[in-house]
Parts: structure tokens; C-alpha cells; sequence
């Protein structure tokens, strides 16, 4: 693979995406990562894959979101790839790690994915799942404050019919990014664990959002 262990390349991947979002907003800052990379180890005891691919793609898959780069999704690939380069690690991992990153993420408007393999069914869920349960609630609205929008409109209904550019463009209320995105994701879930634990998650947030609407219309 390289000079170094594995565990020399994860801990000096750590190091680097810790400097790297420092002052990332606090949905997709050092925290994310680290929980996505909790979720994917969680999810690989059950799973016959590479763990140290997961680990890579876990610990870099956000490593330049493209919503903090003007929607330029060339940049975290970018960066991962110079990163892994620079830690002498083989042409074959690195090229799986960087399809990880490119297809990871829910780009709306029904895209395909173009890549598939067990590492990213992993790292994938492990990232949903972050978008799901209390976590979840706390980071939508969390982006969503960050993006000045409002909480909600009852007038702006949710749009399930994007295009992925018109997804990408969307400044719809936040609570519309419930069901834009969000509570779709149960189902697009690629693990046994992970759709047990999507399961779990997808229920707190159903029980938030009748709380919410309850409140918004003084009922409660």
C-alpha cells in the first residue's frame, strides 16, 4: 500500500481533515466527519469489505463539500487525491476512495449512480444516517441558518421533482428539506445495519416534525 501502516495513513488522514475544517460550518466540520467515520466502522463489522478504504472514504468523503465551493464538485476529489498522493498510497485505493467521494453524496432530481461497490454502500449509509434522527434535525436547520433561510412556508410546498441542478439551487424553507431529501433516505439505505438504525432515526424525526406543525398552528 505504502510506506506506512494503515494506521499511520487513517491517523495522519484525521490530522488532515481536522485542519482542513476548522472552521467549517457546523453541520459538515470535523464532528461530521467523525461521526460518519464512527458509523461506517460500526457498519463494516457486519460487512465484508475493506476497512481501510472505508476509512479513507469516510474520513475524506466531505473533505471539500461543493456547496461550500460554488457547487464545483472537482475540488474534494481534488484535495483527497493530492492528500492520499502525498501519503504514498497505491494508485488502486486511491482511485476507489475518490469514487467514494463522487458518489456519496444525494444529488436530488432522482439521479443514478454511476459507481457502486460494498466500501461506498458503507460509507454511504454512515453519512445518511447523519442526515437522519436528532443529528439530522440539528444539522438541517443548523445549514439552514447558515443559509438565511426561512424555517418554514406553508405556501412553498416541498418540490419532489427537482432536476439535480434545480435541487442544487433549491432555497427552499428548511423544513421542505425534510422531505426533498431527508426522510427519502430510509429506504435508499444499501446495509441490514444501517437500515435498522435509519429505521430508528426516520421515527424521531416523523415525531418532530407532528410536534413542530402542532406548535406552528398553536395546538399544543
Amino acid at each position: 500500500m505504502s510506506s506506512f501502516s494503515s494506521e499511520e495513513i487513517i491517523w495522519n488522514t484525521i490530522n488532515f481533515v481536522k485542519a482542513e475544517l476548522k472552521d467549517a460550518e457546523g453541520g459538515h466540520d470535523w464532528f461530521h466527519i467523525e461521526r460518519v467515520y464512527k458509523n461506517a466502522l460500526l457498519i463494516s463489522e457486519s460487512e465484508n469489505v475493506d476497512k481501510t478504504i472505508v476509512a479513507l472514504g469516510a474520513l475524506l468523503h466531505d473533505i471539500a463539500d461543493s456547496k461550500f465551493h460554488n457547487g464545483d464538485e472537482t475540488v474534494g476529489p481534488k484535495k483527497a487525491k493530492d492528500f492520499l498522493t502525498s501519503e504514498n498510497v497505491s494508485a488502486e485505493i486511491i482511485e476507489h476512495v475518490l469514487k467514494i467521494i463522487e458518489n456519496i453524496s444525494f444529488k436530488g432530481g432522482n439521479k443514478s449512480q454511476a459507481f457502486h461497490s460494498k466500501e461506498l454502500d458503507v460509507v454511504q449509509d454512515a453519512d445518511r444516517l447523519d442526515a437522519l434522527g436528532a443529528i439530522g434535525i440539528a444539522r438541517t436547520f443548523n445549514y439552514g441558518g447558515f443559509k438565511n433561510r426561512k424555517l418554514y412556508d406553508p405556501e412553498i410546498l416541498p418540490n419532489l421533482k427537482m432536476t439535480p441542478s434545480e435541487y442544487k439551487a433549491s432555497e427552499a424553507p428548511t423544513i421542505n428539506h425534510f422531505y426533498e431529501k431527508l426522510l427519502l433516505l430510509k429506504d435508499k439505505m444499501n446495509t441490514e445495519t444501517g437500515r435498522k438504525i435509519a429505521e430508528e432515526r426516520y421515527q424521531f424525526m416523523e415525531s418532530f416534525l407532528k410536534q413542530f406543525y402542532a406548535e406552528w398552528n398553536g395546538e399544543l
